[in-house]
């Protein structure tokens, strides 16, 4: 539990902080928009590029990773089922609630409690391609589209084709993909500027989260549909680790070590990332932040349950 405080403390500590700077107004009224941009235009691409630059794409060709894959798949589709049947949504938002719920805090949060609870961070490595080379592309692709103004199929396809150019989540992680197939490295004065710079998206992030949970006076219609914030919780929370549980210990069989860090990875609360796409393209911004305000208090409990239940160290 100790260990689960440690890595925690950081995410409590700078959300607290973006909440007092815009409970004091300290930093304008434009602060969450322009640092919100900041991290999607510029310090995201820059953290991403260098990420995965320096990963092994072998990775990838982890057993294992088809539980927390399924896992993934299981609680996504069962958001996008519960969004449809249940919470009629426009499908960019739907996209967002698919997100909360299947989409993992791989990065500032998985990579300290792996090393804490499993001994061995390089388990995220393989979570952390799979989200950023596959899921993220998808999603950011069905987000473009979804509020995209082009009405013609012809010019939604040239969007589409055009959206790595345009996106620079997908252009820096695609780069880095690049550089770590070929082996490329950069001059040691521009990949150091590029970890300052990638190493300001987090905290960012976590800020302007923060930000975004003072609400104005008058300003309650930001608050998110407490059934929909329940179901998405409880999907990330609960569903998509017994998910990954059921087809790592049933279907695949693998070893304690590999099957708790599958499941204690697919535990993970939704990752701020999310809140971040949903506050760009103004999708459920509502719902993205308090999904990841929840589910990251409630991963407390279920991460201290899942590493006594299955081992621990």
């Amino acid at each position: 539990m100790e260990a689960l405080v440690a890595a925690f403390a950081p995410i409590w500590v700078l959300t607290a902080v973006g909440w007092l700077a815009g409970r004091t107004g300290l930093l304008g009224g434009d602060a969450e928009a322009v640092l919100g941009r900041f991290v999607f235009h510029v310090a995201m691409p820059a953290a991403l590029f260098t990420v995965v630059a320096r990963t092994d794409l072998a990775g990838f060709a982890n057993t294992s990773m088809l539980a927390f894959v399924a896992g993934t798949v299981v609680a996504s589709l069962l958001g996008l089922l519960a969004g449809r049947r249940f919470f009629p949504r426009e499908p960019a938002a739907r996209t967002v609630a698919v997100m909360a719920a299947g989409y993992v805090n791989s990065g500032n949060l998985g990579i300290p409690v792996a090393a804490q609870v499993l001994g061995d961070a390089s388990f995220v490595a393989p979570v952390l391609l799979f989200q950023v080379l596959l899921v993220t592309p998808v999603m950011l692709a069905v987000l473009d589209t979804a509020t995209g103004s082009a009405a013609r199929p012809v010019d939604r396809l040239r969007r589409l084709a055009l959206l790595p150019l345009r996106n620079p989540v997908i252009l820096g992680a695609g780069l880095g993909a690049v550089f770590s197939a070929a082996g490329w490295h950069l001059p040691g004065p521009l990949a150091h500027s590029l970890d300052l710079l990638g190493g300001a998206a987090v905290p960012t992030a976590l800020v302007t989260l923060g930000l975004s949970l003072h609400t104005p006076p008058g300003a309650a219609a930001r608050r998110p549909d407490r059934a929909e914030l329940a179901v998405t919780v409880l999907l990330k929370t609960a569903v998509q680790p017994l998910a990954a549980l059921a087809v790592g210990a049933l279907l695949l069989h693998l070893p304690g070590p590999q099957l708790l860090a599958v499941v204690l990875l697919s535990a993970l609360p939704t990752a701020q990332n999310v809140y971040v796409y949903a506050r760009l393209y103004g999708a459920a911004p509502a719902l993205a932040r308090s999904s990841v305000l929840v589910s990251t208090v409630l991963s407390m409990a279920t991460l201290s349950a899942i590493a006594w239940l299955l081992g621990g160290r």
